[in-house]
């Protein structure tokens, strides 16, 4: 330690103020990573590498997103204010289940490969849609 800083010289200031700021941009990052790890909390990785790899990826984040779907059905069967809702739920539940697996079969029987991706990005993409739409994480109009 020199002298300057034993006596509260300006360079003592100088490290102080910089300690000050380095440890308030600290908290900010922080915060701010925070913020952006709540933000992406639905963010899955990108699929990369061969088409199986592709198609496995797609067919372990499709499953995360089938598991969570079910439980934010099973809560909005529970959160139903009449039997009849609950019964609509489950009458739209399958339909939406026929739906995606409808929508899905056209890109699976196209040509090539790619056919493969395209159907595992429809099913997860819209088995992910349909998550959030039973958790109520939608837009309401």
């Amino acid at each position: 330690m020199d002298q300057a800083a034993r006596a509260g010289g300006p360079q003592s200031e100088l490290n102080l103020r910089i300690g000050t700021v380095s440890a308030g941009a600290a908290v900010l990052m922080g915060a701010a990573a925070f913020a952006l790890a709540d933000d992406q909390r639905d963010a899955e990785p990108h699929c990369d590498g061969s088409t199986y790899e592709i198609v496995e990826c797609l067919k372990a984040q499709t499953a995360l997103w089938d598991k969570r779907m079910n439980a934010a059905y099973q809560q909005a069967l529970k959160d139903a204010v009449s039997p009849q809702q609950a019964a609509q739920l489950r009458k739209a539940q399958r339909l939406w289940v026929q739906y995606r697996d409808a929508n899905c079969l056209y890109y699976d029987l196209g040509e090539g490969t790619i056919a493969r991706i395209e159907t595992g990005y429809c099913t997860k993409d819209l088995t992910k849609t349909r998550t959030l739409e039973l958790e109520g994480k939608t837009e309401k109009h």
